[in-house]
């Protein structure tokens, strides 16, 4: 799951503040993101986590009523971030530059009704986000690829290695469930209220349809309380290697719940992040970016 604005209608007001959010330059220079430490995330509901690096290999893909957004970053093995709920993929920009830099071709997707995508009237699933990642894959002729996956986007990764275990190498799945047990009552904090004003003002910079911004979480909101429901019997059957990474301070995932993932998938191992939460890319990315680049580098080449 990634943040259910629907769960605190207090939150679902502040909608009406993106028009007043300053929202800044995806070019203006920022820290080297080694250096970044926002725990509060007052920083990045100012400024943004770092721009993402300019790039021409970017555009569409036209899959199931949407238009899914795709950019695609350096070379060498392929790995795909996707971003949580209600985000984007400039949520990924602490981690794209450490990607790159270390040897691996990023594909980032904005999520169907996220970001620069478009969405129709059809009910959100798990299953759908990652027929769209698939539908990506095959447009860039990308045989096979590592997964990072943040909140809805661990979820969607998850999925994806169950339904085409031939097209992921591996799965970082960091800050979801996949079940209803999994997820604490919602607890509002300052620092989800400075992430969701972040996700609403770039919505309504970044969204073809600026003002569904209220109608667009409803519809997020209604699969994070529903799904994903696997069994254990569902989870012993996804062969790929998996990284469970969880924030020992997440607001919504219980750590038991990790571990409780990381005893039932075949091939999965567990790591804790301690002094961070949910939004750990953005808190400290030198410290979940250290995580990844570990994890890509136990996964084989082809």
């Amino acid at each position: 799951m990634g943040f259910d604005a629907s769960q605190n209608r207090d939150y679902l007001g502040k909608i009406r503040l993106c028009r007043d959010f300053h929202y800044p330059s995806r070019h203006k220079p920022m820290d080297a993101p080694m250096t970044i430490t926002d725990d509060d995330l007052a920083r990045f509901a100012a400024q943004g986590a770092a721009p993402l690096p300019l790039t021409g290999r970017q555009g569409y893909v036209a899959h199931r009523g949407a238009r899914i957004w795709q950019a695609q970053f350096g070379s060498g093995a392929p790995v795909i971030l996707l971003h949580g709920g209600l985000g984007n993929s400039g949520n990924w920009g602490y981690q794209v530059p450490a990607l790159v830099e270390a040897g691996y071709a990023v594909t980032v997707i904005d999520s169907r009704g996220h970001g620069r995508s478009t969405r129709d009237g059809q009910p959100y699933s798990y299953d759908l986000l990652a027929a769209d990642v698939l539908a990506v894959m095959d447009e860039l002729e990308m045989p096979k690829a590592a997964i990072v996956g943040w909140s809805d986007g661990a979820c969607a990764g998850l999925a994806l290695a169950r339904s085409h275990p031939e097209r992921v190498s591996g799965v970082l799945f960091f800050a979801c469930n996949v079940d209803a047990s999994g997820t604490k009552p919602f607890v509002p904090t300052s620092v989800i209220d400075n992430c969701f004003s972040r996700h609403v003002a770039d919505y309504a910079a970044l969204s073809v349809t600026p003002d569904d911004f209220k109608a667009f979480s409803e519809a997020v909101g209604v699969m994070q309380r529903t799904l994903p429901d696997y069994s254990p019997a569902d989870l012993a059957g996804i062969d790929a290697p998996v990284l469970v990474l969880q924030s020992t301070d997440d607001e919504f995932i219980k750590t038991e719940h990790a571990e409780y993932l990381a005893r039932t998938l075949p091939r999965a191992r567990l790591r804790l992040l301690e002094g961070v939460t949910h939004f750990a890319p953005l808190q400290r990315p030198h410290l979940f970016n250290a995580e990844v680049l570990d994890f890509l580098a136990t996964l084989p080449s082809d």
